[in-house]
C-alpha cells in the first residue's frame, strides 16, 4: 500500500514467542513451500515458512489458505498480528498473507515493487526476527536497519530491495493486513476472528 512515505515505524511489540517458534523450526520446514522462491525471481535467495497466503488469483475474490507453517506458528503469530492491527489499523479486515521469510546470508532481494492489486490495498507489516549490522532494507533510494523487538509497516508500492552482506541469516515475520472494506473478506481463515 502506499502509506505516503516509504517506512511507517509501528513501534515495540513484544516478538519473543514467535522468534523461539520460528528459530525452533528445522531446516526441512524452510523448504516445504517454494510458491514465492519459483513464481518470483528476486526471492529466490529466499526460504519461507507461510501460515496464511493468497495468489491473488481472482482479486478480489481470491481464496486464502492456511498453509503448512500454520499448525506450527499460529498460536504466537495470530495475538501479535492482532496486537499490531488493534493498535494501528481498523479492526474487521483480513489478514491475507503471513509467513517468516530468511534472507539467507550473502543474498539479496532485487530493487523491485509489489505490482499485484492486493499490494495495493493490504497493509505490508514487517516484524524482525533476526538481523544482522551488515543487512540494509532499501526503500526508494534510503536504506533503513530494521531492530528486533520493533515493527514496520513498508511502502511496497515504493522500490525496494534487501541486501544481506553479513554471515547470519536474516528472518523476518511478515503479514499483508488488508482493512475493512470492498476488498476485506471477513470469516477467511486470516479474518479478525
Amino acid at each position: 500500500m502506499d502509506i505516503g512515505i516509504p517506512l511507517r515505524e509501528l513501534g515495540s511489540f513484544d516478538s519473543t514467542a514467535l522468534r523461539e517458534a520460528i528459530l525452533q523450526q528445522d531446516e526441512a520446514a524452510w523448504h516445504e513451500d517454494q510458491y514465492r522462491q519459483d513464481k518470483y525471481e528476486v526471492h529466490r535467495q529466499t526460504e519461507s515458512i507461510v501460515l496464511v497466503f493468497t495468489d491473488g488469483s481472482n482479486w478480489p475474490n481470491s481464496e486464502v489458505r492456511k498453509e503448512p507453517g500454520w499448525d506450527r506458528l499460529a498460536d504466537v503469530a495470530v495475538p501479535l498480528m492482532h496486537a499490531i492491527i488493534d493498535k494501528h489499523y481498523p479492526k474487521g479486515g483480513t489478514i491475507i498473507r503471513a509467513m517468516a521469510a530468511k534472507l539467507l546470508a550473502g543474498g539479496r532481494i532485487d530493487p523491485h515493487h509489489d505490482k499485484h492489486p492486493s499490494f495495493h490495498c493490504g497493509h505490508r507489516i514487517h516484524v524482525p526476527i533476526t538481523s544482522n549490522p551488515r543487512v540494509r532494507f532499501m526503500i526508494d533510494g534510503r536504506p533503513y536497519q530494521f531492530k528486533v523487538g520493533e515493527v514496520y509497516e513498508i511502502n511496497n508500492q515504493k522500490q525496494h530491495s534487501v541486501m544481506n552482506k553479513g554471515s547470519d541469516d536474516r528472518i523476518t515475520f511478515i503479514f499483508d493486513y488488508v482493512p475493512p472494506g470492498p476488498l476485506a473478506h471477513p470469516g477467511t481463515v486470516g479474518g479478525a476472528q
